[in-house]
């Protein structure tokens, strides 16, 4: 065979011109790159001994732009006898990590890698933010006590499109999950695993830098990876091809790497366990004011993403606007601690994710829900598939009528599309609304953050249209909203000389669909007997339609945890012009009945707090009561004794 090609690459200011020369392996073509070929001998600069200067500049450490460089020209020929082949370049990396448009989807692939080693023995998950020693920048720490991974599932893990979870109850099955997750939250990671099978433990180390291909100017992915055993209670290490080539590795991940020497490295395995793997991300992305994309400081037990729509602004302080950022489909999208809290449908009963120190909370969306109902649904998957049930749970949010609305869908398990809205927007239909199923029949797409549209998807998402259709008809009064369909109009007919002035029964025209309607009840329902519920009118109209001659009596029911308005109002009956003025006013009227509302649900939520900062200060009272009685108790005994010792020893004296 005919030695192997050096490509040059030439030295720049930053970088120094040592030349690492790899012999190609044949026999092992996984162990110097991630590409199953033979790598071609690379001239590889190492990082000069200012550990800043390896960083990407400030413009590419925004992930949206750190695949924006030019690729220069390479091509290396082709060794006699071997095939011809396309090969992977570094760009790759980051165009395929694009696919996870959201970081928490990207945390989520990482987490569902732990959740999978609970058949392996895993019991925990740690995500923490930790410091990298060589510049003081934050990087991200994933860490499990799984099985671990030897030295071929290591290079199995960090090749493209490998996958060996392909049991139904392992949400992984693509192979690419730990490449895009890890490249979309970082330019680089490293990993270590330990693993452990009868008397025989490896540990192995794998760095994916994309820092590194970059600088350097690889046009192929090279992943170096070293491995150790156990042998005589000490590691040494796993040699494939020569000591040289392990050498060179180790030589790339202590230069590019957040670790400078091979006991820095070996360290990061004594809180690993017998088993277990620790995922380092670092170089973490920016956004585009140069600002770190994940937030460690604003909550010191969770990590947020910045919300960019209120980033250095006040304009959004309004109640109403801190209303909204109250609400679950809302915090999800900033806080990790939220996010991980629905993100599996039913709760570990012997697994921990350990958020920055302090463990998450399952929470169970389902169980929280006011008038629930369980719909059954068989879909079609074919002739010769086996019939499956799906059972969507469904119901009001506590927060109704406020906007939250739509289904979340997990997927073995696994949330995949959090609060999907399937009615069209712009109408009251549904708002409110929540619903809950497993949908194991349908197919996540690649960043397990939506479906693939296919027919049984299409069909799924009509047959959920129908089952919310059905319960807003047969339950939205429960909440405060007009029945569809049916008409407004007064409550009672006031005396037969003034007759009563009936509101006009096109609810669209009148109260558009945007708005929800509130004063209705099962109570007036009743009293009405056939007749359609009554609409009130905002409160602030009441001393002027008062003021009328003769009044149309306006009421409503208080619902059971639904703050309502019962405005009295008058018109006279064959006024034109007063009930233009209604139909003109119709509109603002309902927004001010809607701001009422609200502004009755904060005042609601705010005696809720105080009612539960009163009961931490009455418990932290009775613990310093109890306490003082504690102290006191044994200051009496203690005067006890000494007047029981003053006793004897007057009575001894006297003896």
């Amino acid at each position: 065979m005919e030695p192997a090609n050096v490509v040059d690459i030439p030295s720049s200011d930053d970088e120094d011109d040592t030349r690492i020369e790899k012999k190609p392996s044949i026999d092992q073509p996984l162990h110097t790159g991630v590409t199953a070929q033979v790598q071609t001998s690379v001239a590889i600069p190492q990082p000069s001994s200012s550990y800043s200067k390896m960083n990407l500049r400030s413009e590419s450490r925004c992930f949206w732009k750190a695949g924006d460089y030019d690729v220069g020209h390479s091509y290396s020929a082709l060794e006699r006898g071997q095939l011809e082949h396309a090969r992977v370049h570094p760009k790759f990396l980051h165009s395929n990590a694009t696919s996870h448009k959201w970081a928490f989807g990207a945390i989520a692939e990482l987490l569902d890698n732990a959740v999978d080693e609970i058949c392996n023995g895993a019991t925990f998950v740690k995500v923490d933010k930790i410091c990298n020693m060589k510049d003081n920048t934050p990087a991200l720490l994933f860490q499990d006590d799984g099985g671990g991974m030897d030295p071929e599932s290591m290079r199995k893990c960090m090749s493209l499109g490998y996958s060996s979870k392909k049991a139904n109850t392992t949400i992984g099955q693509y192979g690419n999950g730990f490449k895009t997750s890890t490249m979309r939250l970082g330019a680089d990671v490293i990993v270590f695993s330990r693993a452990s099978c009868a008397s025989h433990v490896t540990q192995s180390i794998g760095l994916l830098s994309y820092t590194f291909l970059r600088r350097t100017g690889q046009d192929d992915v090279i992943v170096p990876m070293v491995d150790f055993e156990l042998s005589e209670q000490r590691m040494e290490p796993i040699i494939y091809s020569s000591q040289d080539d392990w050498d060179a590795d180790l030589q790339i991940i202590l230069g590019w790497s957040p670790f400078a020497s091979k006991e820095e490295l070996m360290l990061q395995f004594e809180d690993i366990g017998p088993h277990g793997t620790k995922v380092i991300i670092f170089n973490l992305w920016l956004n585009d004011d140069g600002m770190l994309e994940l937030e460690f400081d604003e909550d010191e037990e969770d990590i947020r993403l910045r919300d960019e729509a209120i980033c250095g602004s006040s304009a959004r302080t309004n109640k109403h606007s801190r209303l909204v950022r109250s609400l679950l489909s809302y915090r999800i999208r900033f806080s990790l601690r939220e996010y991980a809290s629905i993100l599996y449908l039913r709760r570990f009963s012997n697994f921990r994710i350990i958020l920055r120190g302090k463990s998450v909370q399952q929470f169970n969306i389902a169980d929280e829900l006011k008038f629930p109902k369980v719909v059954k649904y068989r879909p079609k998957l074919g002739i010769t598939s086996k019939e499956v049930l799906v059972e969507t749970t469904i119901g009001f949010m506590k927060e109704a009528p406020l906007p939250i609305s739509g289904f979340n869908v997990y997927h073995k398990n696994r949330l995949i599309r959090p609060f999907w809205k399937v009615t069209s927007d712009g109408g009251s239909m549904g708002l409110g609304v929540i619903g809950v199923l497993e949908a194991n029949f349908i197919e996540p797409a690649h960043d397990k953050q939506d479906f693939e549209r296919t027919s049984l998807f299409i069909r799924l998402e009509m047959k959920l249209k129908q089952i919310i259709t059905e319960y807003w008809t047969k339950h939205c009064h429960l909440i405060g909203y007009q029945t569809p369909g049916s008409a407004y109009r007064t409550r009672r007919e006031c005396s037969a000389d003034q007759p009563s002035v009936r509101v006009p029964t096109n609810p669209q025209k009148e109260f558009p669909a945007d708005r929800h309607v509130i004063g209705s009840s099962a109570n007036a329902q009743k009293e009405m007997h056939t007749d359609p519920p009554v609409i009130d009118l905002a409160a602030n109209m009441r001393q002027e339609l008062n003021n009328s001659p003769s009044g149309t009596c306006l009421t409503s029911n208080v619902q059971e945890g639904m703050p309502t308005v019962q405005p009295v109002t008058g018109l006279t009956a064959g006024s034109p012009n007063r009930m233009a003025s209604l139909d003109n006013s119709a509109t603002p009227l309902v927004d001010q009945i809607c701001e009422e509302n609200i502004q009755l649900f904060l005042r609601c939520e705010e005696h809720i707090e105080k009612e539960s900062d009163l009961k931490q200060t009455i418990a932290e009272l009775e613990r310093e009561l109890e306490e003082t009685r504690r102290k006191c108790a044994q200051l009496s005994s203690h005067l006890e004794s000494q007047r029981k010792q003053k006793l004897m020893k007057l009575r001894t004296n006297e003896i």
